[in-house]
């Protein structure tokens, strides 16, 4: 096994074994519904309850990632905390309130660039700054990504509820660091903390120099630029590893055709991939990301709402108003995919484009067949919900297209989307609730005992669901094994 430092991702479905999460903090709480839409959430959480969820996911993810952590400790909410002594403290699930306190314990010079970053980014008092500057480490950890100095109940900085998605702050492609660029306001203080600890704290001192390994986004200009769509955005939800020389990136109402062109450039200057397949979708809050609308099972195996599988209609009866209409439309519910495919020549490199794939079921049936050498027949495309009306819909909602596979097989998602639970049950897989997997994990049993089989893992949902994000957007993979192909 490699470095417990490593960074390298080649996949989404390589056997997970680092990645990045954070704990939903106390400025969730503090959300109320005349701002919740400027901080990115569609409804208030019940915080208490959501914690409790969201803990039965990290139990989860230790079993399988870092069992010693786990097995025979007293689980509690102390458990779960950084600041606690009994926090669970794992080099492998790596909770962000922990790493930004190891930023903070890096040098005096270090701490005193971060909170002058962030006061100067949400506009802060010069009195504000010194009362930070005064804070116990662990304190000033909680209050950077929170907003709230708990002791007082006082707001110093709006929160970012939205640092829970931990999938957005960052993409690890290959053995390199992609830093995003938010789309919104309200994610500003997210990339600066994420700034700070790739480049202090997550390759580790051991691994030498790091710098070339980071990209950052460059807007030499944006200064001059009003037009929304020409700036530079690109969130981790829009962008898949989905083999060693092939990313995804979807071009969504959070990633911009601009920010596309950068990450582009930058992974075909640095010969980190050869293959980068855009995929345009609708730029609707519905399907913010592309991992909102799909995300893979197995190498032949994907879900997918069914409403953006095909642009065609099979051979089916036109839809006469719609195609009267589709004229005076300007958003369609369509998906376009265009490839750039950078080939060596006699003089170096250059770039084609192909935009031959006519939809989404091609591109995934070509990333199985052409990145994995699976047969065209064995695809399996599992419909969220069947395909089937109002619940496909409503399940797409709740996030039962984005999961986050564990290893190649085995997935996690929510509990509230029982027609796409019966989708997998239909193809043999086992669905247990991760309450049940943690008992019988308590029992003694091995994770191979348990996982005999492919599997979907569901843990309780009701509140997170309600932050319009789920497993696959609650992760951030530093290190993934390697598939065999």
């Amino acid at each position: 096994m490699q470095n417990p430092q490593t960074v390298q991702v080649s996949s989404e479905i390589g056997r997970l074994r680092r990645l990045l999460v954070h704990s939903p903090d106390v400025g969730i709480g503090k959300v109320v519904p005349s701002k919740m839409h400027n901080w990115l959430y569609d409804d208030i959480v019940d915080l208490h309850k959501m914690r409790l969820e969201y803990n039965e996911y990290i139990q989860v993810l230790l079993w399988l990632l870092d069992p010693e952590k786990i097995e025979g400790k007293k689980i509690n909410a102390a458990f779960f905390k950084p600041s606690k002594p009994t926090y669970f403290n794992s080099d492998k699930v790596i909770e962000l309130e922990h790493l930004l306190l190891k930023v903070l314990k890096k040098s005096e010079e270090v701490k005193n660039q971060l909170v002058t970053h962030v006061c100067a980014a949400e506009k802060c008092s010069f009195a504000v700054i010194q009362k930070l500057m005064k804070l116990p480490l662990e304190k000033l950890a909680r209050v950077l990504i929170s907003g709230v100095i708990p002791d007082e109940d006082l707001f110093v900085f709006p929160p970012i509820p939205n640092f829970i998605f931990t999938r957005d702050i960052a993409i690890t492609i290959n053995n390199h660091l992609l830093l995003t660029k938010p789309a919104e306001k309200a994610r500003e203080r997210e990339a600066i903390l994420t700034k700070y600890m790739a480049f202090h704290t997550l390759f580790g001192e051991e691994n030498g120099d790091f710098s070339d390994k980071v990209i950052e986004l460059q807007e030499d200009k944006s200064f001059w630029i009003d037009d929304p769509d020409q700036k530079a955005t690109v969130e981790g939800g829009d962008v898949m590893m989905v083999s060693p020389d092939h990313l995804l990136i979807g071009c969504s109402v959070r990633t911009s055709a601009e920010g596309i062109n950068k990450v582009i450039k930058q992974l075909f200057d640095r010969d980190v991939v050869s293959k980068v397949s855009v995929i345009k979708i609708p730029a609707k809050r519905d399907y913010m990301h592309i991992d909102t609308v799909f995300t893979q099972v197995k190498r032949n195996m994907w879900v997918v709402f069914g409403k953006f599988l095909e642009n065609t209609n099979n051979g089916s009866e036109i839809d006469i108003v719609k195609t009267l209409l589709s004229s005076k439309k300007k958003k369609t519910d369509t998906i376009k995919i265009t490839q750039f495919i950078r080939k060596r020549t006699a003089k170096g490199y250059k770039t084609k484009v192909d935009t031959s794939l006519s939809s989404l079921k091609d591109l995934l049936v070509q990333v199985s067949v052409e990145d994995f050498g699976c047969k065209k027949e064995e695809v399996d495309i599992v419909l969220c919900a069947g395909g089937k009306t109002p619940y496909d819909e409503r399940e797409q909602w709740t996030d039962a297209c984005n999961l986050l596979a564990l290893r190649e097989g085995v997935v996690i998602g929510y509990d509230r989307n029982k027609k796409t639970e019966e989708e997998f049950a239909k193809r043999g897989f086992q669905v247990i609730h991760a309450l049940d997997f943690i008992e019988l994990m308590n029992t003694g049993k091995s994770v191979d005992e348990v996982l005999y089989k492919d599997t979907l893992i569901v843990f309780s949902s009701s509140e997170l669901s309600r932050a319009r994000g789920g497993s696959h957007c609650m992760s951030m993979p530093l290190w993934r094994e390697e598939v065999e192909i």
